[in-house]
């Protein structure tokens, strides 16, 4: 039963509640501000509201663009495989500033980032064993590697292993 003169109606928690339960949230795991928002609509709050609990998060610390654009880059090309360009998207979508999504990219061990690479593309490169024809080889495994965000600069890195041509010494 709800006590006259409460603005709150059944499904809609209060501001000191959500910010709680955004603590939680964002305790356990870096937060983008556009995850936090969808967060603080989905408990019933109002715009107002839900701009100035994310006030709070931020002054206290719970909620920081720039760490979390660092960890999602990490994470991702780290246990995901994904490269730079899928991470900038991504990071993108998430409606993290430019600026942010350049430090978490520049965050990026490049050997860890060339060894990652290396691996993923002789991976998908053995796994293209059956396929004949070298050129539909090739130009599936580019596909592959630009769907997973390697850019065209480090896939030209790669050096394909010479193919065994039988008979390619004969007469």
């Amino acid at each position: 039963m709800s006590s006259s003169g409460s603005s709150y109606s059944q499904g809609r928690t209060s501001p000191e509640k959500a910010l709680q339960k955004l603590k939680h949230f964002c305790g356990y795991q870096e937060r983008s501000h556009s995850d936090v928002k969808q967060k603080l609509y989905s408990l019933g709050l109002f715009k107002k509201e839900v701009d100035e609990l994310i006030s709070r998060l931020i002054e206290e610390d719970y909620l920081n663009e720039e760490r979390f654009a660092i960890q999602f880059a990490s994470g991702k090309s780290r246990i995901k495989g994904w490269g730079k360009v899928k991470i900038r998207y991504e990071l993108k979508q998430k409606g993290i500033s430019e600026f942010c999504i350049v430090k978490a990219l520049k965050s990026l061990n490049e050997s860890e980032y060339a060894v990652s690479f290396k691996r993923i593309a002789d991976k998908k490169w053995l796994a293209l064993q059956s396929e004949k024809n070298i050129f539909v080889k090739k130009n599936k495994w580019r596909q592959f590697l630009l769907q997973r965000g390697f850019d065209h600069e480090i896939i030209k890195t790669w050096s394909f292993p010479k193919e065994n041509e039988a008979g390619s010494a004969a007469d």
